[in-house]
C-alpha cells in the first residue's frame, strides 16, 4: 500500500485513493464531496468509459435509431444535425442504455449475442479506463495543480482484474498508484439495493462465464427461450446473484488496502471527515 499507516496518510503532501463496492454505497457522492472541496481531483471511471472509449458506440446506436425516422435520416444524411450523449458524473444514462438488457425485442430487449458483444466492448473500456488511473492522477497534479486524488470506479472493477492473483497487472497498477479502499455494506444495504434496483432494473455489466451460466440457468427454471425473456424480469433475477458473486472478490480486493463501511461513508460531510475515515481504518488494519 502507498500508505501504511494513519502518520503517513496523515503527513502525505499527496493523498491519493480508489473507491471500490458495489454502486449505490456512496463512491460518487463522497467523489463529489471531495472535488467540492476544492484540493481533489475527482476522476470517474464510468465517465471516462462513456466518453472515451464507448462515446462512439453509444453515439451509432442513437443514429441507427434516428435512421429509422425519415425526416431525421435526412438531416443526418445532410449533416445538418448532431447527435452525441450529454453524460456526467450523476448521468450515465446513456452507457447504461446501449449496454441495454438481454430478451424479447419487443419489450426493448437486445439479441443475446448483441448483447454479449456490448459487455465485451464495457469490459475492453473498463480495462483501459482503469489503466489511465496513474496518468490522471499524474494530470491533475501537474497540470491542475491537485494535491489529492480520487478515482470513483465503477462496481464492476472486480470482474476486470482478479483479486486473486497477486501478480495481476492492471489490479498492481492500481495498488502502485493509490490506497484501494472498499466501501463495503451489510446485509440491510444488500437489502436496499435489491430493493431500489427491483424498482428501476438497469443495465450492467458482467464477467461472461458469470452471465452466460445466468442465462442459460434462467431458461432452465423459467422455461423461457430468449425470444420469450422479459429483459427486466431477467436483470432482476441476475442482480441479487451478482452482488453474492462479487463480494468475495471485492474482499479479496480489499486486503490491498483496506476496508471503511457504509454507514461511515454515509455519515461524512467534508473532506476532512473523509481524510479522518481513512485514518482511523489504516490504524484498524
Amino acid at each position: 500500500m502507498i500508505y501504511e499507516t494513519a502518520g503517513e496518510w496523515r503527513d502525505a503532501e499527496r493523498r491519493k485513493v480508489l473507491l471500490f463496492g458495489m454502486s449505490g454505497l456512496g463512491k460518487t457522492h463522497v467523489s463529489n464531496l471531495l472535488r467540492d472541496d476544492g484540493a481533489w481531483f475527482h476522476y470517474s471511471i464510468d465517465y471516462r468509459i462513456g466518453t472515451r472509449y464507448m462515446g462512439e458506440h453509444i453515439a451509432d446506436n442513437a443514429k441507427k435509431h434516428a435512421m429509422q425516422v425519415p425526416f431525421l435520416r435526412n438531416l443526418l444524411m445532410t449533416d445538418s444535425i448532431y447527435i452525441g450523449s450529454n453524460i456526467t458524473f450523476n448521468n450515465l444514462s446513456p452507457l447504461s442504455t446501449y449496454l441495454g438488457k438481454p430478451g424479447d425485442t419487443a419489450k426493448g430487449g437486445l439479441e443475446f449475442d448483441e448483447y454479449m458483444l456490448r459487455q465485451s466492448q464495457h469490459r475492453e473500456a473498463e480495462v483501459n479506463a482503469l489503466s489511465d488511473t496513474p496518468r490522471f492522477a499524474n494530470r491533475a497534479f501537474k497540470l491542475y495543480g491537485y494535491p489529492h486524488f480520487v478515482c470513483d470506479s465503477g462496481g464492476s472493477i472486480c470482474e476486470v482484474v482478479n483479486p486473486d492473483d497477486p501478480e495481476d497487472p492492471l489490479l498492481a497498477t492500481l495498488e502502485e498508484t493509490a490506497l484501494l479502499v472498499w466501501i463495503r455494506g451489510d446485509d440491510a444495504h444488500t437489502d436496499e439495493l435489491i430493493r431500489r434496483f427491483d424498482r428501476a432494473p438497469k443495465p450492467m455489466y458482467y464477467q461472461p462465464e458469470f452471465l452466460t451460466d445466468a442465462w442459460a440457468t434462467y431458461q432452465r427454471e423459467t422455461g423461457e427461450t430468449p425470444d420469450t425473456i422479459d429483459p427486466d424480469a431477467f436483470v432482476r433475477w441476475t442482480y441479487a446473484r451478482a452482488l453474492a458473486h462479487r463480494q468475495p472478490r471485492y474482499a479479496a480486493m480489499a486486503r490491498r488496502g483496506i476496508t471503511v463501511e457504509a454507514d461511515e461513508i454515509a455519515r461524512i460531510r467534508s473532506a476532512a471527515d473523509f481524510e479522518e475515515v481513512i485514518a482511523q481504518a489504516l490504524e484498524a488494519r
